[in-house]
């Protein structure tokens, strides 16, 4: 296969149509279909469903997606690499993090290094992924450094440090437990709760920490992130139980934040390649990631990454 192929079934996938992701890739309907067609005789199998001009995407197809797209990025990462290097430019840093990070700590970090006087590249990519994808980005090389909740304790990482900071619930301004200083797991017993669903991270936490007494919390919504969440509440359908990061470092008017009676940690890390040594850029990163952490962070801990696995 070549990157004409995978160029053609990248754009597919993306657009719905061959005659969208001729136009997009500034090539002919014939010559995108001839180049997805030559991609399936080489696998063996097909990658669409066709009914006219528009196709369907075979669940064959969706796991490819994710390798080619990887691949993709990969060589556009080489590609800008060669002409940086050509200009005796910084290369282009690479940062994946969880939703919640990637919209408050990362950024902020980002301003820190160029505000003490550091030197960024002229390009940044910043991308927010699944905790899972994010150590699947790190494994693979194909980004600077990783952000992510813990658990991470897979090899192949370079785990620097480990932030703590307690979970909060989020409520609208007129709420009645907006009156309360901390929220208690009885102050949430007639309340519609909205929170995290993957239950091997900080769901799972959160149940332990307020469901002691044997009486589950009433959990109305689910949802894959902390910011869905926070917005469910604006609109009218709930309390968020969720960690700060969002709720602190992206605050909403009319919406209230208030912490919790019992400690429910809210644990994330700061990952690299594993024996890939760090420029300077990637090391005052790090440390600026700690010091962003600390501004956002009511009550925020770093914590060494030996303690990874007691944490847990």
């Amino acid at each position: 296969m070549d990157l004409n192929q995978l160029e053609a079934f990248s754009a597919v996938m993306t657009i719905g149509s061959v005659t969208g992701a001729g136009r997009s890739l500034g090539r002919s309907q014939p010559a995108v279909s001839k180049a997805i067609q030559d991609l399936e005789s080489e696998i063996g199998y097909a990658l669409f469903d066709r009914n006219g001009p528009r196709v369907t995407p075979t669940d064959r197809a969706f796991l490819l997606y994710e390798e080619v797209e990887r691949s993709l990025v990969g060589l556009r990462t080489i590609q800008e690499r060669a002409a940086e290097i050509g200009r005796d430019r910084l290369q282009a840093i690479h940062l994946v993090a969880t939703a919640a990070l990637a919209s408050t700590i990362a950024p902020a970090a980002l301003q820190l290094v160029r505000e003490q006087g550091g030197t960024l590249p002229e390009h940044i990519h910043l991308r927010s992924a699944s905790a899972e994808q994010v150590v699947h980005s790190v494994l693979h090389r194909t980004v600077n450094l990783g952000l992510t909740s813990l658990p991470i304790a897979h090899r192949g990482l370079d785990l620097h440090w480990i932030g703590e900071a307690p979970c909060v619930a989020v409520m609208r301004a007129d709420s009645p437990l907006a009156n309360c200083s901390e929220i208690s797991a009885q102050d949430l017993r007639d309340s519609r709760i909205i929170t995290l669903s993957n239950r091997y991270r900080l769901r799972q936490r959160i149940d332990e920490a307020l469901c002691r007494d044997g009486a589950p919390l009433n959990v109305a919504m689910e949802t894959n992130t902390s910011f869905n969440a926070i917005m469910a509440v604006r609109a009218g359908l709930g309390v968020a139980l969720v960690e700060p990061m969002t709720a602190l470092g992206m605050p909403i008017d009319g919406l209230t934040v208030r912490p919790l009676a019992v400690h429910v940690p809210f644990y994330f890390g700061v990952v690299t390649p594993y024996g890939k040594p760090n420029d300077s850029v990637i090391d005052s990163l790090i440390g600026a990631l700690e010091t962003a952490a600390r501004n956002i962070l009511h009550g925020f801990i770093k914590r060494k990454a030996a303690e990874h696995d007691n944490l847990l």
